[in-house]
């Protein structure tokens, strides 16, 4: 039985699914040829994403395929209800509501386990940390699962190195189709999108201070450029900050950049990142905002213990006066500000992530049983054909090897 907020904002929810239909031509294609082949027949799979109409999508495009879909957040404040009331009119189980508890959340996490899946596509690893934990019994029909984030992946690679990863395990992150686009151009935009929509400030002439240059640092870091802000980085890898300097950035310390910052933006995956002694220094007025999975990037429990004064200024930003009278501004409770505070990624750039998703776990059903329990690469077949229809739904070509220049570059491998 779903747990939503209110079944009849389905209405405002579907129409932001077709919307987003509309724009997801590669996934659309797959969810044609899944409607034909019922490559999930028989099959229960759990998905834990932030739902909104792009996951909505993906999740009626597996039902399509012929899976009974059960579908959870995985962040407390990034689902819309009126998406999560639109999916379960449509017969999926959702356990999903904006602004739950934590313990709210855990309990929807395994109230979508329960089915006992086939299958699950995990964002941030909650699921395989309950299916290796407290709900170990719920895992006995898994054949694997998909986990797309940064974050998740760095905790499937810990479990796997210390041999607690029990099943096959897809590293869609890591796939060219999804880091090159979805990290860099997904994250740029939304985050960016967000932070301006829910502020209603300017970015030009501002200092950003960003921490951390992966993929999603770049991309946001680019775009606050062409925005017209003043962009400083901070890094602990020193071929990105090398890279950062390189790409026309400053680059510093956070005790360096704290003094200096007007909007601080954390996309590090990694936890205390901007700490009391950083928020000491800062200005008043200053945004604090995380693009990160988890809400550890900014220590907000520092922020409370320092303030004497806590006030909602506006949705989705909260003041922390301090003694000497500075304010500092965290945005969405330090989570992540795109999905948030926002609408997510672009339905195009997610079109392909969502599509490597959805071959990824025909895939998994395809080759049951051959797989060895430890994280795998997505085939670079899956990569290229996503690609490959991509660019045709952009009415975009590229050259091919004749069998002369295919000859003569196997003679070099």
């Amino acid at each position: 039985m779903s747990d939503i907020k209110d079944i009849t904002l389905a209405p405002s929810g579907r129409d932001k699914i077709n919307w987003v239909a509309s724009y997801m031509p590669v996934l659309s294609g797959i969810r044609a040829g899944f409607e034909a082949s019922k490559p999930f027949l028989g099959k229960r799979i759990t998905v834990s994403i932030h739902l909104e109409a792009k996951t909505a999508y993906l999740a009626e495009t597996l039902r399509a395929g012929g899976a009974e879909v059960y579908a959870t957040g995985c962040n407390p404040l990034s689902t819309q209800d009126d998406v999560a009331a639109a999916l379960a009119q449509a017969g999926i189980e959702v356990y999903a509501r904006r602004g739950v508890t934590e313990t709210e959340y855990t309990e929807h996490l395994k109230a979508a386990l329960a089915c006992r899946p086939h299958l699950i596509i995990d964002d941030g690893g909650d699921l395989v940390s309950l299916l290796h934990g407290e709900c170990r019994e719920y895992g006995k029909n898994l054949i694997g699962g998909c986990e797309e984030t940064t974050t998740g992946i760095r905790r499937l690679r810990e479990r796997e190195r210390a041999g607690r990863l029990d099943y096959p395990m897809i590293n869609v992150n890591d796939a060219e189709c999804k880091h090159l686009f979805d990290n860099r151009y997904g994250t740029g935009q939304s985050t960016i999108d967000a932070i301006m929509n829910t502020t209603n400030l300017i970015i030009a002439g501002k200092t950003v201070v960003i921490a951390g240059y992966g993929w999603c640092g770049k991309g946001f870091a680019l775009r606050a450029r062409g925005m017209g802000a003043n962009v400083i980085v901070t890094e602990i890898n020193p071929v990105r900050a090398l890279e950062a300097i390189m790409d026309g950035f400053r680059v510093m310390p956070m005790e360096e950049a704290a003094p200096l910052g007007d909007l601080f933006v954390t996309l590090t995956g990694c936890r205390d990142v901007i700490r009391r002694e950083h928020f000491s220094v800062m200005k008043d007025g200053v945004l604090l905002a995380n693009s990160g999975h988890f809400d550890v990037e900014i220590d907000k429990l520092a922020l409370a213990d320092m303030a004497v004064e806590i006030v909602e200024r506006k949705p989705n930003i909260v003041g922390y006066k301090l003694p000497d009278g500075r304010t500092l501004n965290l945005l969405a409770e330090g989570r992540l500000v795109n999905l948030a505070a926002g609408n997510g990624h672009p339905a195009e750039i997610m079109d392909m992530s969502f599509s490597l998703q959805a071959k990824c776990l025909e895939y998994l059903v395809k080759n049951k049983g051959s797989l060895e329990p430890r994280l795998h690469p997505v085939p670079e077949e899956i990569d290229k054909e996503v690609a490959w229809l991509k660019l045709s739904s952009l009415g975009a070509s590229i050259d091919r090897l004749s069998p002369e220049q295919e000859r003569y570059l196997s003679m070099f491998e």
